[in-house]
């Protein structure tokens, strides 16, 4: 066996390693062009909390709204006050795309606490993003603070690539300059595999029942899109961690299904 071989066994060893300490909810993947599913495995149908994938439609609401102008207007200091659970990456002054790339929550509050309940909820209906609901936990009036994460807002995985596919083809009913903006501040990158990806990762911890969280089994989350040789596609993973681990369950989430996409996907 060569070094190369040898390497790739043990990468594959180790995220079935990673596979047997998490549960895969549901992986779908659709044609971007038609929406034909490829891959459709799972409880797709069953809302979950988006986590920070919201981001995604958030960015389109901030800027068709204009709060949010280009890649790097406005770019807002850190206040004391504000979520700093992201460590030293949160306490910057942070623009669209910092706020993507690093998944500040405090900058998703600036975005929520302009727009308001009201509008949040008009937009997410007109995206079909999920139930819709911006109230919050009950009784707690946070829903600008934290409707997306283990909140009121649900959105299945069905509903996460929908949305991103009428994203990408420019049938939402905003601005194109909203969707091209956002386009251009999530990340992206070159696989391998040859497939070139753009998405969004989000972790969450579930409540337990007196309202702690259950850190040993976080949601993980990565939806996106991409394209390779001409052929276009929408895709959503959401995993549970089994156990507490170390690092994201959102990246495995990612890590996971950039391994697997050259053996879910068909070649054209």
């Amino acid at each position: 066996m060569n070094f190369r071989s040898l390497m790739t066994g043990l990468a594959l060893l180790g995220l079935s390693a990673i596979a047997a300490e998490a549960k895969t909810i549901c992986t779908v993947i659709a044609n971007a062009d038609t929406g034909d599913f490829i891959v459709k495995e799972g409880r797709c149908e069953e809302r979950f909390t988006p986590a920070s994938t919201f981001k995604v439609p958030l960015a389109v609401m901030g800027y068709d709204s204009g709060f949010l102008t280009d890649a790097h207007n406005p770019t807002l200091p850190f206040r004391n006050g504000d979520p700093d659970w992201g460590g030293e990456n949160w306490k910057q002054p942070t623009d669209a795309t910092r706020w993507l790339k690093y998944s500040v929550v405090w900058f998703s509050q600036r975005i929520t606490a302009k727009l308001g309940e009201e509008k949040l909820t008009e937009y997410a209906r007109q995206f079909h993003y999920g139930n819709a609901d911006f109230s919050g936990d009950p009784g707690k009036n946070n829903g600008l603070e934290r409707a997306w994460i283990i909140s009121s807002l649900k959105v299945s995985p069905i509903e996460q690539i929908t949305f991103l596919r009428r994203l990408i083809n420019h049938e939402l009913p905003v601005s194109n300059a909203a969707v091209d903006k956002t386009l251009a501040i999530v990340e992206g990158r070159m696989l391998p595999s040859g497939w070139a990806v753009q998405g969004k990762t989000g972790m969450a911890y579930p409540r337990n029942a007196d309202y702690s969280f259950d850190t040993s089994h976080p949601f993980g989350w990565y939806v996106g899109w991409g394209e390779k040789g001409g052929q276009r596609i929408v895709f959503a993973r959401l995993i549970q961690d089994d156990k507490k681990m170390e690092g994201s369950a959102s990246a495995r989430a990612r890590d996971s299904l950039f391994e697997e996409l050259p053996s879910l996907i068909p070649a054209e």
